[in-house]
Order: structure tokens, then sequence, then C-alpha cells
């Protein structure tokens, strides 16, 4: 088990296994993350790809839990990649991580690696007013980083073999999975997830292939009726990784 160094910190989120620097981070460690990080299909992955991996949460958690990968990770943010840099250092797999402070596009354009898997907690918001925070305007929204350039750009970055794994609100996960079939890509694996049983869904897990296979869909309930209590589906999917799990 890799060990993480202590780490001195006005604000930094603690996982089993590694720390996540987020002070002055725009967006910091949630549970969408955490979901895709937990849920994402990691059989037969030598390389793994986190595109727009803000502190590197997700990267992290790609590399504890596939110890002999190479993880890479981009992020169009100069504020979050030196963030997300500091957390691969402090952890215990920092020999097997590597960070790119560039837009996706721009990377698939120069590099010559190609990846078994490749995960994404992308902007999602599409239209609408701008927020007075333009950091976050920048990590939120998808003018950046629209869509058809993030499936362009997975395109050619992707093993033919590889899986493409994303989460999104329920709406936005709908219009990407459409999209995604222009590109020649097809869902493998869907799970809905509701925040308790008593709400409607609020977040899509989405796997890609290039291939179409019978699809696996499933849905996660993430609470129990009482507040913080938490569902055995969702211990069962994040309890290597949060503290309390």
């Amino acid at each position: 088990m890799a060990t993480t160094k202590k780490i001195e910190t006005k604000e930094s989120f603690q996982f089993k296994q590694f720390t996540v620097l987020q002070d002055n981070a725009t967006m910091k460690v949630g549970t969408d993350g955490v979901l895709l990080g937990a849920w994402a299909d990691i059989s037969n992955t030598k390389k793994v790809l986190d595109i727009g991996t803000g502190t590197g949460v997700i990267a992290l958690m790609m590399a504890q839990r596939l110890p002999s990968a190479e993880v890479h990770a981009v992020e169009i943010s100069k504020e979050a990649s030196e963030i997300a840099k500091e957390n691969f250092a402090n952890s215990g797999w920092s020999d097997r991580m590597k960070l790119l402070n560039l837009p996706v596009q721009d990377f698939a354009k120069i590099t010559d690696h190609s990846y078994d898997l490749i995960v994404s907690n992308p902007p999602f918001f599409s239209g609408g007013t701008f927020s007075s925070n333009e950091n976050k305007n920048l990590m939120r929204h998808t003018v950046r980083l629209p869509n058809g350039d993030l499936l362009h750009a997975v395109r050619r970055l992707l093993n033919k073999s590889g899986r493409f794994a994303v989460i999104l609100p329920y709406i936005e996960g709908l219009r990407f999975e459409e999209m995604a079939r222009q590109y020649h890509f097809y869902v493998t694996k869907k799970t809905s997830v509701l925040p308790t049983k008593e709400k409607s869904v609020e977040r899509l897990l989405l796997e890609f292939a290039y291939e179409e296979n019978e699809l696996e869909e499933k849905t996660l309930v993430v609470e129990t009726s009482k507040r913080h209590v938490y569902t055995d589906d969702y211990i069962a999917l994040t309890k290597d990784f949060y503290l309390k799990m």
C-alpha cells in the first residue's frame, strides 16, 4: 500500500492512501470525481489519461487502483495544474504520474501516446450566463472544451480496444451520449446516479467504446433517507478511498 507524506496545509482532502491539496483550487474535491474514479472499468489497463484533471483526484485514484500503470493527465488551467503537480509529487505514485498544462486539443495533435482508458469529469455548461469567477467558468463551461472537441481528441488518443468514461449531469449526459454516436462511440456501460431513492436521476456515469456491445445498465443510490447515511452500494464503490467508509 502506498503511503502519503505528511502535509501541512490550510485546506486539503484526506483519502485513505493520498491527500489532495486544494488551497486556492477553483473546483474542490467533489462526489462526481470520486464516483468516476471508483466506477471506471480498469481491466486490461496499462496506460490511463485523465482529461481536465483539476486537483488531480481522479488521476490519483487511477494510480491507486492500478499499481503498475502509467497515469497521465492534462489540465488547461495553469493554477490547477500546479496544484495537481504538487498532489502527484506528494503521493506514493509520483514516478508513474505525469501532468501536462495544455488543452487536450493540442495534446492530441502532438503526442504519440495512446491509452487503454481515458477518464474525464468534463465541463458541462453549454449555455446561460457566466459566473463572476473566470476560473470557475473555464472549469465548468464548455467554451474552452466543447463536447465535439473532447470526443475528437479521445478518438485520436484511445486505443482501438480502449474505453472512455465520463460523468455528467443527467440531461447533459443524454446529449453527450447522442453526440458520441456521431464520433462512432457506443455506450457499453451506464449507471444512473440518484441522491436518494425518492429523488430523480442527477448524474450519469457513461462508458464508451469503439464497438457496440450489450449495454450494462445499473442504478446507484448515494444516500438513504437519512442525510449523510450512505447506501451499501455507494459504500462498496468508494470504501477504498474515503477515510470514513
